[in-house]
């Protein structure tokens, strides 16, 4: 039996992420390393709070559909209350209804005595009139329809209406609503893929071979992989599909010296050092002290030695690489992460328009100050993993304008593999709904004279 009501502890979560702007993993798996939650319910803890997050926009509007006051209008207790109770009898099949109804009032007992009846009241009343509810109409309202439907900021889905069309907009916005996919990557310097995925059956791990990267697994549960030994011996690390396309675009090789200018937390750096057969040299930056530490410790585990950490702000100068020309700069730029919101679904809420443009004012920053430091025919991919044209094709374009010595390289006949994940000018771009991987962009840029 548990001794903490996973219920109330999802509660307290999304209580802290309201008010503190808190991370749902860091208070997930703080909460869990207490061992008061246990067995079944350590998993109704992290669905309700990653539940309530990526649906809030859509129980928000089905509580307005029932409540004499607007959502936004209720003390934050009771919202929240509403949020939960809502998610687990729209969308948990295995709690039936009645368990949603009454769990919730209890806990409204608890936290918020007063307006229990009321949080009953609603939660009857949604249930009863579930077949009612309404939506805007997509033909006349599209991005309202989309932002209440999907649960996604209403900016961001007249967006996607922009880049995509109605119906392409609706398929990605489901995909963004819904959990993602669990990938690692084969840490070939010690063994090939076949050989783990035969490494991770025998170990009771369901997983199957990644459609494009040549070294990805697609685990089908994912667990705590941390604690799994093919981990602790080095033998993979997480990461996403399309994070692992783009050092394949890089095509950094043997003795090459590279540089990746914003290498937090270092899943690429691990793959250049992977493509390179761990010969050469590669120059691991971040801003963060405390990131690069991370990339150290996930160096050793891999077993890579050619990796140097340094403190970079990637925006200015720096004397920890002014005396060296580059044959690759890998820029994976700081950005808004529109791409991986169902990862991070709390993120999604923060988000103003207004961050793109001072994010693409960083990212033509960085390009501007990493630009001199590529030798001549050198290679600098830009990637992101937002979906925002704002944040990619206009920062490359404006950089392109500003720096005649660099030409975009088309992707498609370089790597005719990849060609279908390709866009018409021959940028990389790959849709969560399209491709079954994270939002993701990158630019390959060759240094001509």
């Amino acid at each position: 039996m548990s001794t903490k009501n996973p219920r109330r502890a999802a509660f307290d979560i999304l209580l802290r992420i309201e008010k503190e702007r808190s991370f749902a993993d860091i208070l997930i798996d703080h909460e869990l390393s207490k061992e008061l939650i246990k067995g079944a319910d350590r998993g109704l803890l992290t669905e309700l709070v990653y539940g309530v997050l990526r649906r809030q926009a859509t129980l928000d509007h089905i509580v307005g559909q029932f409540s004499k006051q607007r959502p936004e209008k209720l003390e934050l207790y009771v919202r929240l209350l509403l949020r939960l109770g809502i998610y687990q009898a729209f969308f948990l099949d295995r709690v039936p209804v009645s368990a949603a109804v009454n769990e919730t009032v209890n806990l409204a007992k608890e936290l918020a005595p007063r307006a229990a009846g009321f949080i009953n009241a609603v939660l009857r009343s949604a249930d009863r009139g579930r077949d009612g509810i309404r939506y805007p109409d997509p033909a006349e309202q599209p991005a309202q329809y989309l932002a209440a439907r999907y649960s996604h900021p209403q900016w961001l889905t007249a967006q996607w209406l922009e880049q995509l069309g109605l119906e392409d907009a609706e398929a990605l916005a489901t995909a963004m609503a819904e959990p993602p996919p669990f990938t690692i990557r084969a840490n070939t310097l010690r063994i090939g893929r076949d050989q783990l995925m035969e490494r991770l059956g025998r170990d009771g791990i369901s997983c199957t071979p990644t459609a494009w990267s040549p070294d990805g697994i697609r685990l089908n549960h994912s667990g705590a992989v941390t604690r799994l030994a093919a981990f602790g011996e080095g033998l993979f690390t997480v990461q996403d599909e399309s994070s692992q396309l783009a050092p394949l675009f890089l095509t950094p090789g043997k003795g090459d010296q590279v540089l990746d200018a914003c290498a937090a937390p270092g899943g690429k750096t691990t793959q250049i050092a992977q493509l390179m057969a761990n010969e050469g040299d590669i120059y691991a930056c971040d801003v963060n002290q405390r990131k690069l530490r991370l990339i150290r410790e996930t160096c050793d585990r891999l077993g890579i030695r050619i990796v140097r950490t340094f403190t970079m702000d990637a925006s200015s100068p720096s004397n920890a690489i002014r005396e060296v020309k580059f044959d690759r700069i890998l820029v994976d730029a700081p950005c808004s992460g529109l791409g991986v919101i169902r990862r991070n679904p709390e993120g999604k809420w923060w988000k103003q328009p207004s961050d793109l443009e001072q994010l693409s004012v960083t990212q033509f920053a960085i390009l501007e100050n990493l630009a001199e430091y590529l030798k001549v025919g050198g290679t600098l991919l830009y990637a992101t993993c937002s979906t925002s044209v704002i944040e990619n094709e206009a920062v490359v374009d404006r950089f392109l304008v500003r720096h005649p010595e660099f030409e975009a390289e088309d992707l498609r006949p370089l790597f005719p593999q990849f060609a279908p994940l390709c866009t018409e000018r021959g940028y990389f771009r790959s849709w969560p709904h399209r491709d079954g991987m994270d939002g993701f962009f990158a630019a390959r840029l060759r240094k001509v004279e």
